[in-house]
């Protein structure tokens, strides 16, 4: 999901949405969530809201990437000088977001309603849509490297508004975040017992859960914010995903065609997880002192599971 970019080997590379490594959510298949939702058209309208939300949060993740590039090499307080060893790192580019912006807002307007989620989401595409036009112009001036020609004059004043802007967009992704993922999570409790009810533990349903309990134990990871992991919650959300790869891997047992795609990433991720937590023990849960790199890969890791778990949910039939 997320693209090649630089990465602080810090705790600020962590996937706390203000990081350079944010964290993408899985989306439900259109296909398979009209068919398993036919029964239950509040279930159906649900899944459209979050889809539509998700795909709006994971998009909008280049700004993220982009303001971390940014803060790699550029001194947030004093801004740019012209003289940065790193300065052409400058920013990314954006996706183009108007068609995930024009669905999410129509979305807000959409049964179930969510009004704090809904909220939220009008204020995250209203800080977004400030911050997305500075970051181009940004973006644009470092790559075109017109830093040479004024002084770095431009990049001050752009810095200038850059900084607050960033700063909203960041606190109201955080918040969006949150208010997603608990939507998501009563989202996929009721999907995955809709598939249980309607094709029993099927290739499906392995995938949801997998990526469902994935996702429980990114909710465990370090932050920015909070660096120290609750040791007792990461055993217990890693638990849980050890016990959904065992049901994946009692499933292929029985069925040579398995989960497709995700198998081994989510498999090997179970081992990364491990290895991970004999270091946090060592540091009795923070990662500043003993894991930052492991974290950032995880993340990305995860990432990738998301991107693999979209294309396998449309492969099963």
């Amino acid at each position: 999901m997320t693209a090649s970019r630089l990465l602080r080997l810090s705790l600020a590379a962590l996937l706390c949405t203000a990081s350079a490594a944010p964290v993408a959510f899985a989306q439900a298949s259109p296909q398979s969530a009209a068919k398993r939702s036919a029964q239950d058209p509040d279930l159906q309208a649900a899944i459209a809201k979050s889809n539509a939300y998700t795909a709006l949060a994971n998009r909008t993740l280049r700004a993220n990437e982009s303001w971390g590039r940014y803060k790699s090499w550029v001194d947030l307080k004093r801004g740019p000088t012209g003289k940065e060893r790193y300065i052409s790192y400058g920013l990314y580019s954006l996706y183009d977001v108007k068609s995930e912006i024009e669905k999410a807002q129509a979305a807000t307007a959409q049964p179930p309603a969510q009004p704090e989620l809904d909220e939220i989401v009008k204020r995250f595409i209203a800080a977004y849509e400030e911050l997305a036009p500075l970051i181009t112009r940004a973006y644009r001036y470092y790559d075109r490297k017109d830093y040479t020609g004024d002084g770095a004059a431009e990049g001050r004043e752009l810095h200038v508004k850059m900084v607050p802007a960033a700063e909203a967009f960041l606190r109201e992704r955080a918040v969006f975040d949150t208010q997603l993922n608990a939507f998501k999570k009563g989202i996929d409790t009721r999907e995955l017992a809709a598939i249980e009810a309607a094709e029993g533990r099927s290739a499906r349903w392995q995938l949801r859960n997998i990526m469902f309990n994935a996702r429980g134990v990114m909710d465990a990871m370090p932050s920015n914010d909070s660096p120290i992991v609750d040791l007792k919650a990461f055993d217990a959300a890693l638990a849980s995903y050890a016990a959904a790869i065992k049901e994946m891997d009692a499933f292929k047992d029985k069925n040579q065609s398995g989960v497709p795609m995700i198998e081994s990433s989510a498999g090997s991720w179970l081992g990364s997880l491990r290895d991970f937590r004999e270091k946090l023990a060592k540091s009795k849960g923070d990662v500043r002192r003993s894991a930052a790199n492991d974290a950032n890969r995880l993340v990305s890791s995860y990432n990738m599971m998301v991107s693999m778990s979209d294309s396998a949910a449309r492969m099963i039939r």
